[in-house]
């Protein structure tokens, strides 16, 4: 029989929302065999001395972009929209892009993130596709991830991987891009349900698709066995979203009075994940990188992050399953900084560190629609050891020095010394 790891001495806190207490976490192959106090250790086990720390599930980046080209130690500026898009006009080979996505899994998991739920590729390429299946063949490393296409804008261009292409528009079109995202083998699909101040004045206000276009998306995602994400700001687009089954909406900025009530309504359904963090960094830290307080302003980044400061407390206390995760990959919000959402959510929407946590282990497990982010018999063994207690103070969670131990499927990614 394969031996135990047990991690000891430490406090645990399991994800569900409980207290952090002091117990014991067995693990033995790539699942949690137990959680409790006072495990009775043979010889054969392999001890984990927690002392000083707390064990608790790896966390879950909701809202990941892993072929964004920034990310901590490897900023890359020819990315960073509206100021500088010249990415594309050099774009990497599919394998060259490959490359730089593994690069970022690495750093997220370096990072104490074990599972990512993808908010969308850069390009048509099914570049995620890839790395989705290397990560989980153990060819790279990285989160276990859930591939996401790129966003579809419903405009009468699309971008293709031969530059600018026609786009039909139309129920039966975006019923044909679902069926030829999902054959391209990708989990979820995303539309631009509204457009965004960054490409043109008032952008975040234009809802892009109509109700039978919409509907038309829920129906083909449902027959083609995808989930539905999508870009939504403006009340309108937000409200189609949730009439017509969509399961992860993206900022929601600008949600009234009717399509808070209807997010309510079907809270048991929707994932949110609003990206605090790059509005965050765009109104406070992008300076460097050409976004100064005028160039974010233009953006709508002023706007979007004081809306969501009065929108998301009222979510919260409506219980709104609300998920960390910042659009991180551009040059002033590169990804690695992702454990940054926790402590905005902390400061800037109510939430405590536990709750926080919660949000990005209990829920994050939600949707991923996998056994993570308990620790609970069963469940997959990512397990992380944090220096301290991330219950009081989630800013220790952004110090990957504080991360003594991340465990996934019940391999050491880093272990104690």
């Amino acid at each position: 029989m394969t031996a135990r790891i047990v991690f000891t001495g430490g406090r645990v806190f399991d994800g569900s929302g409980s207290p952090a207490v002091p117990g014991d976490v067995v693990v033995r192959g790539d699942r949690i065999e137990h959680v409790g106090p006072g495990v009775e250790v043979t010889p054969d086990d392999r001890l984990v001395d927690c002392r000083g720390a707390t064990v608790l599930p790896g966390l879950v980046e909701s809202h990941c972009h892993l072929t964004f080209p920034s990310a901590v130690g490897h900023v890359d500026p020819s990315f960073n929209p509206p100021v500088d898009v010249s990415f594309f006009r050099s774009m990497p080979s599919p394998d060259e892009h490959l490359a730089i996505a593994e690069r970022n899994a690495r750093i997220l998991l370096d990072h104490g993130f074990t599972s990512a739920y993808s908010a969308g590729s850069l390009t048509p390429v099914p570049t995620e596709v890839r790395l989705r299946d290397r990560i989980a063949a153990g060819l790279a490393a990285g989160p276990r991830m859930r591939a996401a296409s790129f966003e579809r804008d419903n405009n009468p261009v699309r971008m293709g991987p031969d530059g600018p292409a026609p786009q039909e528009t139309g129920p039966d079109a975006v019923r044909a891009f679902i069926r030829e995202q999902a054959e391209l083998g990708f989990d979820s699909v995303k539309l631009l349900m509204s457009n965004d101040d960054v490409f043109f004045e008032g952008g975040s206000m234009v809802t892009q698709y109509s109700a039978e276009e919409a509907n038309a998306a829920g129906e083909q995602a449902r027959e083609s066995g995808v989930w539905l994400n999508c870009h939504a700001q403006a009340p309108e687009s937000i409200k189609l979203a949730v009439r017509a089954g969509f399961r992860s909406i993206y900022h929601c900025s600008y949600a009234d009075s009717e399509a808070i009530d209807l997010l309510e309504e079907h809270k048991d359904s929707i994932f949110l994940s609003p990206a605090v963090g790059i509005m965050w960094a765009n109104v406070h830290e992008g300076a460097e990188f050409g976004i100064d307080a005028a160039m974010a302003e233009k953006m709508g980044s002023v706007k979007s992050l004081a809306a969501m400061e009065q929108l998301y407390p009222e979510l919260r206390k409506r219980g709104l399953r609300v998920l960390p995760g910042g659009d991180y990959g551009f040059p002033n919000n590169p990804i690695g900084r992702n454990a940054r959402d926790l402590e905005l959510f902390v400061r800037l929407f109510g939430y405590s560190p536990a709750e926080a946590l919660r949000a990005t282990t209990f829920h994050g497990g939600q949707v991923m629609d996998l056994p993570v982010g308990l620790l609970t018999e069963g469940y997959f063994a990512d397990v992380l050891v944090v220096r301290g207690d991330p219950t009081s103070d989630v800013t220790l969670l952004q110090d990957p020095a504080n991360l003594d131990v991340i465990m996934q499927g019940g391999r050491f990614h880093k272990a104690a010394a």
